[in-house]
């Protein structure tokens, strides 16, 4: 009994109850962020159908953002890309939401591809995403304004001949196995054709990309 009192007393209890609340302190938050992102999935999936209705698209590109936050989060080779976030006052939008999602899903994974891409060449590169929205007042009273959504990185930045081939079906400047040059073509599919709006890409080789999406806020379908 005495010998099992020593090692009791031996024992460091104050930094064993420190340690154990820091412990205790990372799983809360770790159960937490678990949480986040089974419900930013479940929103996610629960908007993949194919109903149109009036959709907040900020909520869509935060799904997003927290799906993508593995991607997004520090990397051995590189520092955490920053986020930068700027959103306008929007209304809410009349659109397909689960598809807008997948447009969403689609450029910022590109965006995170070419950051990854241009820290090969530049290890002290500062990843930053940019996300700008904004509305466009349209003198139509039918159609009513329009939705800006601004997304650009300082990734490795795209040639003006590639540009031009950017939403060609099977089109990719990635490895063999790394893309199937169909995302960005079906997310210039779901915005111009099913959407009505335009998808524009502007990119400085070497200085990064920025995509732009014009949405109507009332779809003209409901016109015809």
């Amino acid at each position: 009994c005495v010998e099992i009192q020593n090692e009791i007393e031996a024992l460091d209890l104050d930094f064993i109850k420190e340690d154990f609340l820091k412990l205790l302190g990372s799983m809360q938050e770790g159960a937490s962020r678990i949480q986040e992102i089974v419900l930013s999935l479940r929103n996610f999936s629960h908007l993949d159908k194919s109903e149109q209705k009036e959709a907040d698209l900020h909520e869509g590109i935060n799904n997003t953002l927290m799906i993508l936050q593995n991607r997004l989060r520090e990397q051995p080779h590189r520092a955490a890309i920053q986020v930068i976030k700027e959103f306008g006052n929007l209304p809410l939008v009349e659109c397909y939401p689960g598809e807008m999602n997948q447009v969403f899903m689609n450029i910022l994974s590109n965006a995170i591809d070419a950051i990854e891409s241009r820290i090969k060449e530049d290890s002290s590169l500062s990843p930053k995403i940019q996300i700008c929205t904004t509305v466009l007042k349209v003198n139509n009273q039918q159609s009513g304004d329009k939705v800006l959504i601004r997304i650009a990185d300082n990734g490795s930045g795209i040639s003006p001949h590639i540009k031009q081939r950017v939403f060609d079906p099977f089109f990719t400047t990635k490895p063999v196995g790394k893309g199937t040059g169909l995302g960005l073509s079906i997310s210039h599919s779901i915005v111009v054709k099913k959407h009505k709006g335009e998808l524009r890409c502007n990119s400085v080789l070497g200085q990064g990309t920025e995509f732009v999406i014009e949405l109507p806020r009332i779809l003209y379908s409901r016109f015809k």
